[in-house]
């Protein structure tokens, strides 16, 4: 009998390994969608992007005054605000945006600045990027989701806190049929940070009704993959 429902359990979890994969995402952590510049970009940046990256704030100012394009994309459609959260400088995203940069503004791949650095556990980057404008309640990335249900697919339970703070929809379903409280369980390893990430979620008010499409609720995922924390906190 344990060795039958064992084998469930693991034809289970294949089949959501497959829809994943198949959804293009990475099992290892962020979604494969979220790129951050890499050397060829950065050695490729005009002086906008360039000072934005680097933190460079003269140079930043000067681009600015020699009206570099605060909306001019790269490769990959990120601004100069999207380059410079990914590189974690919070002035130059203060800078460009006072200079009239759009604080929302989506990337190639649909993802906000908010959501670029919740996918990178980067509490203080995050706030920034909600000070100056973004919007926790934006639908972002090629999955229709948002930046809860990034960090909540993440486990990282600090930005799930601020996120929701911020008034982030704690119900959002993305278009793979998932709430942040599902990611959680479904795509999360049953540790520490995930059950911090589900106690949050359901604290806060998270519906635990709320199933996949194929009827299957947080509780019953939780219970599937022997995560007894987060069935005690979802029962």
């Amino acid at each position: 009998m344990h060795e039958t429902k064992r084998r469930g359990a693991n034809v289970c979890r294949s089949a959501f390994r497959n829809l994943f994969l198949a959804a293009g995402l990475s099992l290892s952590g962020a979604a494969v969608a979220q790129i951050p510049p890499s050397t060829a970009d950065v050695a490729a940046y005009a002086a906008l992007h360039l000072a934005a990256y680097r933190g460079d704030l003269p140079a930043l100012r000067q681009a600015v005054m020699a009206g570099g394009g605060l909306e001019a994309r790269d490769g990959e459609g990120r601004t100069a605000l999207h380059v410079a959260t990914h590189a974690r400088q919070s002035e130059a995203m203060r800078i460009l945006v006072k200079a009239g940069a759009d604080p929302r503004a989506l990337d190639g791949r649909a993802y906000d600045a908010i959501t670029i650095a919740a996918v990178a556990d980067d509490i203080e980057t995050m706030r920034t990027a909600l000070a100056i404008g973004g919007d926790p309640r934006a639908i972002t990335s090629p999955y229709l989701g948002t930046a809860l249900i990034a960090a909540a697919h993440l486990g990282h339970d600090g930005v799930v806190r601020e996120l929701i703070a911020a008034g982030a929809p704690l119900d959002h379903v993305n278009n793979l049929g998932w709430t942040a409280l599902i990611e959680a369980v479904i795509l999360g390893n049953g540790g520490p940070r995930h059950v911090a990430t589900v106690k949050a979620l359901v604290a806060a008010g998270a519906r635990r009704d709320l199933a996949d499409r194929e009827g299957t609720t947080p509780l019953e995922h939780a219970r599937r993959r022997g995560y007894a924390a987060m069935v005690a906190l979802l029962q």
